[in-house]
């Protein structure tokens, strides 16, 4: 039995349709947020050149608060792919925090098992949400906004009635000898830095107790948790069949569905991997301060879901990049600081905010038509 081979090459094929080089770099979804980043980057080294903004102290200043961002990107970008929206994340960091605190401090248990118990709660709170979702068929933008209200007010009711005060302390004598506290408040790489300041290759103290130690002295936990909750779903959307399970759960749930993918299991899921995220962060941020309160996490819902914007992740579902999120995490901490750094009033970051996603929509809707052929 011989094989012909066919008469039209694939190049030639009309079946095939041709996309130039030019268009495929205009349609990737990280084109606007790279733009954004050397953008931002550029305006600031402009404005802000002697201010110490790009010192080795500067850039751990606002790597940290992109660091923030970046952790609650990673969950509510694969959710948004997926076409699936959480405005209880930042409830979510509050309520986590303060079931930490509370169980460590007030009740006796153990850190550890306070972490574990606010992932638990959390996880299974992200379950409920995605199976009310799949179950009732309302919009998650209603279920998760009657969720943000319960924690919310649940976060403020509990630690009143327990200890008084929606601020609860303490935290850090908890974390004494604690095993699972250096996972989420610790530093790496410390004597990295104390070599480098030993040789004034970093800035030290110049007088007090702390004179001759290095001014930066190691990475926190929240920067080494940013960068790999970004690569694992990195490589999670892009390099596994889940991944692509997202895609298609978010692009069009029906073909999906009649192509064997699990569409609510992988929306469940997603709104657990929400949930998660937000409860990292919610730990760093604990043990970091050494407290909890209440109002931590406000408005991180709605930041989360700008960042996504501006890495190019569609409203609609179906598409969008970890690593644009991460590069709107990136803007967003570089501007806060930035500002700062710049003499700036630091309540303009909230008109960049809504200047910036305007911008971003209008960006995002231009590429979908790119992609789909809309008019």
């Amino acid at each position: 039995m011989t094989v012909t081979k066919s008469a039209v090459p694939l190049a030639d094929d009309e079946r095939v349709r041709r996309i130039s080089a030019l268009r495929q770099t205009m349609i990737r979804p990280e084109l606007g947020s790279i733009c954004g980043t050397v953008a931002v980057f550029l305006l600031f080294l402009f404005v802000a050149p002697d201010s110490g903004m790009f010192s080795l102290e500067g850039v751990m200043n606002w790597g940290t608060v992109a660091a923030q961002f970046a952790i609650i990107a990673v969950g509510a970008c694969l959710l948004m792919i997926a076409g699936e929206f959480d405005l209880s994340l930042g409830s979510m960091i509050g309520f986590a925090g303060i079931v930490i605190a509370l169980l460590s401090t007030q009740l006796g248990c153990p850190l550890w098992l306070a972490i574990l118990v606010a992932f638990a709660a959390a996880l299974a709170i992200g379950a409920l949400n995605g199976y009310l979702v799949i179950r009732t068929g309302l919009p998650s933008f209603i279920v998760t906004l009657a969720s943000l209200f319960i924690l919310r007010g649940l976060t403020i009711y509990t630690p009143i009635t327990i200890n008084g005060s929606t601020i609860i302390g303490g935290v850090k004598s908890a974390a004494q000898g604690d095993w699972l506290a250096p996972v989420f408040g610790g530093k790496v790489l410390g004597g990295l830095f104390t070599w480098l300041a030993e040789r004034g290759l970093v800035g030290t103290f110049k007088a007090g107790a702390k004179a001759g130690l290095p001014v930066v002295d190691g990475i926190p936990m929240l920067m080494v948790w940013a960068v790999l909750l970004v690569v694992l779903a990195h490589l999670l959307l892009t390099r596994t069949a889940f991944g692509n399970w997202i895609f298609a759960a978010g692009g069009d749930a029906g073909a999906a569905r009649n192509v064997g993918v699990p569409v609510n299991r992988v929306k469940i899921l997603m709104f657990m991997l929400s949930a998660f995220c937000a409860t990292v962060l919610a730990a760093c941020q604990v043990l970091e301060f050494g407290s909890a309160a209440a109002d931590r996490g406000l408005f991180k819902e709605f930041e989360a879901v700008i960042a996504v914007v501006i890495g190019g992740t569609l409203l609609t579902g179906g598409y969008g990049t970890v690593v644009g999120a991460a590069l709107g995490a990136v803007i967003f901490g570089v501007v806060q600081q930035g500002l700062f750094f710049a003499g700036v009033e630091s309540s303009l970051f909230r008109v960049f905010l809504g200047v910036i996603l305007l911008v971003a929509v209008v960006l995002n809707t231009y590429i979908r038509r790119l992609i789909t052929g809309e008019r």
